[in-house]
């Protein structure tokens, strides 16, 4: 079988590459390098960008890639489209795997928006204590509001507050909903906001808001081109050994 480039930087890329290394599969696993200490992989790996979709189409043919595996992030949209161009460009097969989004539950008090902006724009007037479990990246926004006072989980412990006078949680997931409910209780949390990431590592912080009553403002997921997209590695496995018969 062609080699195989898994991008990756997610709890089921990890997955993935642990069930291509058990194959035996030539395959090589990309992650962004935002995290100071990723989790190790069980394959080849490299950190960083291709250099837009003309330049992973380019890695694609320098390195003899056959197979592309989209195991991103669903917030990471700027990779997922450009390894489509990419692989539309160079005859490359592409399977994403894909988390399903989370769906409301009985209880829950969910306000969705469709951007960071409208997040923004969507707290309350009066001050509060909001939770951000948005990731570093779309932080600096939340600046506009700084009426409220925010607490913050990253992975990476910051030199500086990324929000002035933000508590920060440095932790990695995946979480429990009774850890969620104490964090929040420690920190007087009156909001959470929270990306449509979807999968199991870090949903506990929905259980704790509906334990606690609290609102969520959720994050719609940026809209991508048609793909094929499946939702387990048990599925993308069955794919690759669908591609080396020939089906």
């Amino acid at each position: 079988m062609p080699r195989i480039l898994l991008l990756g930087g997610t709890h089921e890329a990890g997955q993935m590459a642990a069930a291509l290394a058990e194959a035996g599969l030539d395959a090589v696993y990309s992650y962004a390098g935002r995290t100071a200490a990723p989790v190790a992989a069980p394959l080849p790996t490299r950190i960083g960008g291709f250099g837009g979709a003309a330049g992973l189409a380019t890695w694609l043919r320098d390195n003899g890639i056959g197979h592309v595996i989209d195991a991103t992030h669903p917030f990471a949209a700027q990779i997922s489209r450009n390894a489509l161009a990419a692989c539309l460009a160079t005859g490359v097969p592409l399977i994403a795997l894909e988390r399903p989004a989370w769906v409301a539950q009985d209880g829950d008090r969910w306000t969705s928006v469709g951007d960071i902006a409208l997040a923004v724009a969507a707290l309350p007037v009066a001050p509060a204590t909001v939770f951000l479990a948005i990731g570093r990246q779309s932080l600096d926004a939340f600046r506009a509001r700084p009426e409220h006072r925010y607490v913050l989980r990253l992975v990476d412990a910051p030199e500086t507050p990324p929000l002035p006078g933000a508590a920060v949680v440095v932790d990695r997931g995946p979480f429990t909903e009774a850890g969620d409910i104490a964090l929040m209780q420690r920190h007087g949390v009156q909001l959470v906001v929270a990306k449509n990431a979807g999968g199991s590592g870090a949903s506990a912080k929905l259980g704790a808001a509906r334990a606690l009553g609290l609102p969520v403002i959720m994050v719609d997921r940026p809209a991508l081109p048609d793909r094929h997209a499946v939702g387990t590695v048990a599925e993308v496995m069955a794919w690759l050994h669908d591609a080396k018969r020939g089906v």
